[in-house]
């Protein structure tokens, strides 16, 4: 029988922890959440999931995402667990969707959108679930989730 080995990570006492990350898009996740003091940041890259294969996780101590931090990560990672801890325990456990409409998140790739021409905020509508679309309101040209760039 063979025996598996396992690296065992601290818990966090304070914090958020984001889980079921597609494998991949970690380091796309870190550049959304705002890391303003060194807190302490763990984090795992492809994984073994039961749920979906492969997957990549962040731990972030004494750090609780701001809404658009949610919604831009929901972009990359729809199917991301968010768990916030406090005193070592589970306060809450949601699973991440894609908001029906995105506003000043993402840039139009359309060069000739007026998004990117005038300072006017960007929106979006999600179109369809799979693969997630987004149809711009401005310029009305659809696009799948990868292409869109998330504003910084």
């Amino acid at each position: 029988m063979e025996q598996v080995k396992q690296i065992k990570v601290n818990a966090i006492k304070n914090g958020t922890v984001i889980d079921h990350i597609t494998a991949g898009r970690v380091q796309k996740v870190l550049e959304i959440v705002n890391l303003d003091s060194p807190e302490t940041v763990m984090i795992g890259m492809n994984l073994h999931s039961n749920k979906i294969g492969k997957k990549d996780i962040i731990k972030i101590e004494n750090k609780v995402l701001s809404q658009d931090e949610v919604n831009s990560i929901a972009l990359i990672a729809p199917k991301a667990t968010l768990i916030i801890i406090k005193d070592f325990e589970v306060v809450s456990k949601d699973y991440l969707e894609l908001p029906e409409k995105i506003s000043n998140l993402i840039v139009c790739p359309n060069p000739k959108c007026i998004t990117n021409e005038e300072i006017i905020n960007s929106e979006f509508r999600l179109t369809e679930d799979t693969p997630p679309q987004v149809r711009c309101s401005y310029c009305e040209k659809k696009y799948p989730i990868e292409e869109v760039k998330i504003k910084k």
